[in-house]
């Protein structure tokens, strides 16, 4: 029986598709890049990753440019506002996506499911947990693993158990991030957002050696790993949404598809910069909702905005290099850590401590040459192979063919 309930039948998807869609892939690129402009300031704050725990990273809100606005103040916030949080939330519903086309694949072919992917999510705890150890404490491939781990096995199950866990999960969420939201604004030690850096972390990530880095996480592991204890219940329901909205046809092409892409625009953008707008103007107080509950909802205004941009034009300028960095994701996501953590830690350059008090500009400098990288590695590489360093690794491990695919 066990058997039976786990085989897929093999009759074809409505929603497969046989050629790889284009929409996801630049979306996918789009999230990479935009992950990358908040882990940024976690990497230049002189307590590196330990900063994002005690107040350190905190940057400019709405309220701080108000209080002094200065260009300088202007350019750091709306970096900072356009990014946080959402970037996050827009790869996390990709992953999802990901995950409903793996299905499809799976039953186009008749093979087992959830077991089929088991080894691809197992792969990916493996990598994130040595990701976390040897280069970025905030690390979310292993969340990622472990949600996958329970949402495929809810593929399987019907659209009317898949609609209640997905409301399920986001009616938890958003009571947990008002609870504590509550406590940030009733609790004066909670809602002083840290007295500043930590002197022994500054020390550390300034003039400690590698080895003292990875101990340093390994000994901190459980607050290290705080968000995705919180935010579990929201990847859960971006999974499941990023199934939905695949399913329904929103990354593909055709006139369904440009309105559901129409839709997510108008209802992502309607509802999220509002709230992210309000949630900002609270200042710290307001830090959950901005980067658990708004993020999520403009990050769907995001991808609406990317869709509708693709629709309407033909051939954009940053498509093929959007496209290679999205095919490449996973490398990208690691390459992206590695190189800021070797440009701003005393391991490397040391930018963090060299450049402290010169203001937002270096940072976001450093974002721009990393992303620069990211593309021109991303294209050069895809030449030459048909997929990423780190997916090439994983199909090796899995023995899993390698499609033959276009050069972006």
């Amino acid at each position: 029986m066990a058997q039976v309930s786990d085989r897929i039948p093999a009759r074809p998807s409505a929603t497969a598709h046989p050629d790889r869609l284009p929409l996801p892939d630049v979306l996918r690129g789009v999230a990479i890049l935009g992950t990358l402009m908040t882990n940024v300031w976690i990497f230049a704050a002189p307590a590196g990753e330990w900063g994002a725990l005690t107040g350190a990273t905190s940057g400019a809100t709405l309220n701080h440019l108000l209080d002094a606005p200065s260009p300088a103040l202007a350019a750091e916030t709306l970096f900072r506002l356009a990014a946080d949080g959402k970037f996050l939330a827009m790869l996390t519903v990709l992953f999802g996506v990901g995950l409903a086309i793996q299905y499809d694949s799976a039953r186009r072919r008749g093979l087992p499911w959830p077991r089929s992917y088991r080894p691809r999510a197992w792969f990916l705890l493996a990598e994130g947990t040595v990701h976390f150890v040897l280069v970025f404490a905030w690390d979310v491939l292993m969340a990622y693993a472990l949600c996958s781990l329970l949402v495929s096995r809810l593929l399987v199950a019907s659209d009317r158990v898949q609609r209640t866990v997905l409301r399920a999960a986001v009616a938890f969420h958003l009571v947990l991030m008002t609870a504590l939201s509550l406590l940030l604004a009733l609790g004066d030690e909670v809602s002083a957002t840290g007295e500043g850096p930590d002197a022994a972390a500054v020390d550390l990530y300034a003039h400690g050696s590698y080895l003292d880095q990875i101990a340093f996480r390994l000994a901190n592991t459980l607050a290290l790993r705080i968000e995705p204890v919180l935010s579990f219940a929201l990847l859960m329901a971006l999974f499941l949404l990023g199934v939905r909205l695949f399913r329904a046809g929103a990354f593909a092409p055709g006139e369904e598809g440009r309105r559901l892409r129409s839709r997510l625009l108008a209802w992502g953008l309607g509802t999220g910069l509002p709230l992210s707008l309000a949630s900002s103007l609270a200042g710290a107080d307001g830090f959950l909702i901005q980067r658990y509950v708004a993020a999520p909802a403009l990050a769907l205004g995001y991808v609406g905005l990317v869709g509708v941009i693709l629709d309407r034009v033909a051939r954009p300028p940053l498509t093929r290099s959007l496209t290679a960095v999205g095919r490449t994701a996973l490398s990208c996501y690691v390459g992206q850590n590695l190189l800021c953590m070797l440009a701003c830690y005393g391991i490397g350059l040391g930018l963090a401590e060299r450049l402290r008090d010169s203001g937002p500009w270096w940072v976001m400098g450093l974002w721009a040459a990393v992303s620069l990288i990211l593309v021109l590695g991303a294209r050069l590489w895809l030449h030459r192979f048909p997929t990423g360093p780190l997916e090439s690794v994983q199909r090796l491990l899995l023995r899993r063919p390698v499609p033959a695919a276009p050069r972006p």
